[in-house]
């Protein structure tokens, strides 16, 4: 249908969409501007719908109180208001742990919170302290004491972490105590009831290291995994919102996108696929930070898009080809039926085309084009990249 030359790759569209406020039923209008692009001839079979979370989870009212964690991390983990909590690695983020940290101190208000941070950098590439510093101190684990003015302000946003983080637990109440130590076992050298490994990506690992130690210890994604307001990421993807709240990650996203979908093919008769996405999976090479801060770049996607996106090396094939001593349309005839051929991984044809997975290409080339700031398109369309 789409009037686009044929000399056109894959391509994405940032869609504008109005104002999403909870209660807007998130499938009807993610139609409305698709079918924006069908009535102007922009929409084809195997196109690919992408929205981003947070206006998905908007939409649902898929919000927690800082209050909600604090009673839950109580309850979950059999805390007393004057006990010891552990919190081991978490990132340092404004936006996606200081509510958390604050609703963690709110547990216990009467007791004692004591956060690990991972050095000199947390796993998502923010620095939590000046790496030189790090080599010229030569310890396994870095106190309060060890450490002077400036060795700890972030790089980027100047803010130093660890004062940041100490002010939130004293606001809540409660006695902090920060160190900073890459053995996830040292957080059992301070005696906690119970334990939270608040890192991303990594949560398993600890989580199963310091269970052979302890049993006490729960990831953020034990919490807030199931009832009216959930996530299957649980606390992990949450963002701070306003009025003492956090934004959870969107729940039921498969039935949302397979939703879309259907309506997409009853109304307009087009056959499309859809996802939701987060955070991108790429690192700035100027901070050096990764900044892929949820579980996964995709919370959810049709099942045409759950494969790997391989390809045949072609440059590697043109040189060949040429060298060979075959023309320009000898070298194109050759590379179409190569594409199409069905090669195996290890096939020299493939050297180089590292298979990846549709959803996070897909997750991290909607994020990067819609951004997260003044964008306003919070829906993109995404065309010849299954063709």
């Amino acid at each position: 249908m789409a009037d686009i030359p044929d000399y056109i790759g894959p391509m994405a569209m940032g869609l504008e969409m109005g104002v999403i406020v909870p209660g807007i039923d998130i499938v009807d209008e993610v139609f409305e501007s698709v079918k924006r692009c069908y009535d102007d001839d922009l929409l084809d079979d195997n196109d690919i719908v992408c929205i981003t979370e947070s206006v998905v989870a908007r939409a649902q009212d898929n919000y927690v109180t800082v209050d909600e964690v604090s009673n839950e991390i109580r309850d979950e983990l059999g805390l007393k208001k004057d006990g010891t909590i552990g919190v081991v690695f978490p990132i340092t983020s404004r936006n996606r742990f200081s509510m958390i940290l604050e609703s963690i101190a709110g547990a216990v208000p009467d007791g004692k919170v004591v956060v690990q941070m991972s050095y000199p950098c947390d796993e998502v590439g923010n620095q939590t302290i000046s790496p030189d510093f790090v080599n010229d101190l030569d310890k396994e684990v870095i106190t309060m004491d060890d450490i002077h003015e400036g060795v700890c302000k972030h790089p980027i946003t100047e803010v130093n972490y660890i004062e940041y983080y100490k002010g939130i637990i004293e606001d809540a109440g409660a006695e902090p105590k920060i160190v900073l130590c890459n053995d996830p076992l040292h957080i059992l050298d301070h005696d906690p009831d119970a334990v939270i490994a608040a890192d991303i990506h990594t949560r398993f690992d600890t989580k199963n290291t310091i269970c052979q130690k302890f049993d006490n210890c729960i990831t953020l994604c034990e919490l807030f995994n199931e009832g009216e307001s959930c996530s299957d990421w649980g606390l992990l993807g949450s963002n701070m919102s306003s009025g003492g709240r956090l934004k959870l990650a969107p729940r039921d996203g498969n039935k949302v996108v397979k939703d879309i979908q259907k309506k997409v093919k009853d109304e307009l008769g087009v056959q499309v696929e859809v996802l939701i996405y987060g955070d991108g999976a790429y690192k700035d090479p100027t901070s050096g930070i990764y900044e892929l801060a949820d579980p996964s770049v995709t919370v959810a996607s049709t099942d045409g898009l759950n494969r790997f996106r391989r390809g045949v090396k072609y440059k590697f094939l043109a040189d060949t080809l040429y060298h060979e001593g075959k023309d320009v349309d000898e070298i194109e005839e050759i590379l179409q039926e190569k594409k199409d051929s069905n090669k195996s991984e290890n096939a020299i044809e493939r050297e180089g085309t590292t298979p990846r997975r549709m959803e996070d290409l897909l997750g991290s080339l909607a994020d990067l084009v819609s951004g997260s700031a003044d964008a306003g398109t919070p829906v993109v369309l995404v065309k010849n990249f299954l063709n």
